[in-house]
């Protein structure tokens, strides 16, 4: 986490640099694949703007952040709480809301020999006591496998002592990163559960401009542009584990500097964002890796709770501008197909009501551009931001939660094929959360004559969760005629009493009995063969399932 920088233009001057981003941005962009139900089997890959697991199926990665390890503890927080949040009863927690993913930040503390663990409750965690860092966090690593989720290590500083805009101090070189992070890659080969390594969190900008000494991001000068560093410790990486993801986040001012606001020359009112989020110059200047379909981009983004000064939050068209702010930072990789996005880092106290609007506004962008996440934090003690968990490390905030609900794509079983796992547990206080699938689905072939005409297909309807007085449910439609169907529109009929709540990967509206999706802007063709996964909240009975689903009008067998 998280101080940020800001910029220095006027909310006019913003405006119209985002049009001009808007209007370079193309309009016709890529689509999320078809989803897998849960974080997939074995190892992933990137394909375009997919993260994709080992049979070629989408997977969304929706996250949780669950730090400690980086600070003088050298262990996750929270260990000291009493019984039911133990270390596995946080676990089981995180997964039963919906978490499928685990996003451990560390320092280089945390990894050296002889380092010790502190903060353990050793009544409710009699487990750990005497452990080393390491030896905790293989532990986590193998429960979380169990549970289905997935585990990606995040260098979240150099020491203990606190974050630096540069991933290397005058104590701390990067050849010694270097060497942290290969131990690592060795220690966890061979376990999917361990799918990456986000080489450094929030490089950011040092020094007013011209005299920058902070991370830049293309200014290739070796002790600070950070996109050369991440080639360097990313390839390293692969070197040691070619099967892992490299996450790589932006930085906050591509030239490393903020801007000189008594110069009285205008500065570009985009030219930073918040530490770690500013990817604006990943298209012209990418990260170039040894292994192919490794990469995903990383930003971080932050609501006012953090930083009240960002231009964007005074814009008088908030939170409608948002997503052109989102698309020229880092959106613009997914929508263009360059590689996936992971938003690594969001989060806010929600005491602003504002920071509501701004979640909202950025949970639907996330979700209808198919992105992956990992919400910052669990901890309830992240000062600026709070956590999903309340003090007693197991109670929720249930206002963030229902914002994140909707998105979260629950993890089953065990990534590793070879070895079953047991079923995840039961949330002990409340049903279930949803599990929408990502996009529906894969992008049109070049060579695809798209037709607007009805054709044949298949369909198949499945609750996949209830609870007293609602459900939720997936309508999955495949194409089985020989051509696309452009634009495509989904509808099917529900029992009366029925009432749509929520919907995503469609525009889904309801007219009495019949529910009606239609494709979404970013993914109007629904290629031949091609599946479409609709998933929706309702409030009344789930029995009898919804029923007479067509695609543009053709009944589905």
């Amino acid at each position: 986490m998280r101080w940020k920088t800001r910029t220095t233009a006027f909310t006019a001057a913003l405006a119209a640099a985002l049009a001009a981003a808007a209007t370079a941005l193309v309009a016709i962009t890529f689509s999320a694949g078809p989803a897998s139900a849960d974080t997939g089997t074995g190892y992933l890959r990137t394909s375009g703007r997919n993260i994709v697991d080992s049979t070629g199926r989408t997977v969304r990665l929706t996250g949780i952040n669950w730090f400690g390890m980086e600070t003088d503890n050298k262990t996750f927080h929270g260990l000291w709480a009493n019984a039911p949040a133990t270390w596995k009863g946080q676990l089981d927690r995180m997964a039963s809301l919906g978490f499928n993913t685990l996003r451990v930040p560390y320092s280089g503390d945390a990894l050296r020999a002889g380092a010790v663990a502190t903060g353990i409750n050793d009544f409710t965690n009699p487990d750990l006591v005497g452990n080393s860092p390491l030896q905790i966090l293989d532990k986590v690593v193998a429960y979380a496998g169990t549970k289905g989720m997935r585990v990606i290590l995040d260098r979240h500083r150099p020491t203990a002592a606190g974050q630096t805009p540069l991933w290397y101090t005058a104590a701390v070189s990067e050849a010694s990163m270097i060497a942290d992070w290969v131990m690592l890659a060795q220690r966890y080969a061979g376990n999917p559960t361990v799918i990456g390594a986000d080489l450094f969190n929030e490089p950011h900008a040092e020094g007013t401009e011209p005299n920058a000494t902070g991370a830049c991001w293309g200014c290739d000068v070796q002790a600070r542009d950070w996109r050369l560093a991440a080639e360097r410790i990313g390839n390293a990486v692969l070197a040691a584990n070619s099967n892992w993801l490299v996450f790589v986040e932006g930085v906050s001012c591509l030239s490393g500097g903020v801007a000189n606001e008594w110069d009285n020359i205008p500065d570009d009112p985009m030219a930073c964002d918040w530490w770690g989020g500013n990817l604006s110059a990943a298209i012209d200047k990418p990260v170039r890796l040894n292994v192919a379909n490794r990469l995903v981009y990383s930003p971080h983004e932050y609501g006012i709770s953090v930083y009240d000064r960002q231009k964007w939050f005074n814009d008088p068209n908030f939170p409608n501008n948002l997503p052109a702010v989102w698309d020229f930072f880092w959106g613009k990789l997914a929508k263009q197909n360059v590689a996936p996005i992971l938003v690594g880092e969001f989060g806010s106290t929600l005491a602003n009501p504002l920071d509501t609007q701004w979640l909202t506004k950025l949970m639907a962008y996330i979700g209808d551009n198919g992105l992956s996440f990992t919400y910052w934090s669990w901890n309830p003690n992240s000062g600026d931001t709070g956590g999903i968990a309340l003090d007693d490390w197991y109670s929720i905030n249930q206002t963030k939660y229902n914002i994140l609900q909707p998105y979260l794509n629950p993890p089953s079983g065990n990534p590793n094929p070879t070895t079953p796992g047991p079923s995840p547990s039961a949330s002990p206080s409340r049903p279930p959360s949803p599990s929408p699938s990502v996009s529906p689905s894969r992008p049109p072939s070049p060579s695809a004559s798209p037709s607007s005409g009805t054709g044949a297909c298949t369909k198949a309807v499945v609750i996949t969760n209830s609870w007293q007085g609602g459900y939720q449910a997936e309508v999955r439609v495949t194409n089985t005629s020989g051509s696309a169907v452009n634009p495509w529109t989904v509808t099917w009929t529900v029992p009366s009493g029925v009432a749509l709540t929520n919907g995503w990967n469609a525009t889904v509206t309801q007219s009495g009995t019949t529910f009606t999706a239609a494709a979404p802007t970013w993914n109007t063709s629904l290629p031949a063969g091609a599946t479409v996964v609709i998933g929706f909240t309702a409030t009344g009975p789930s029995s009898p399932a919804p029923s007479n689903v067509r695609l543009n009008g053709a009944a589905c067998t």
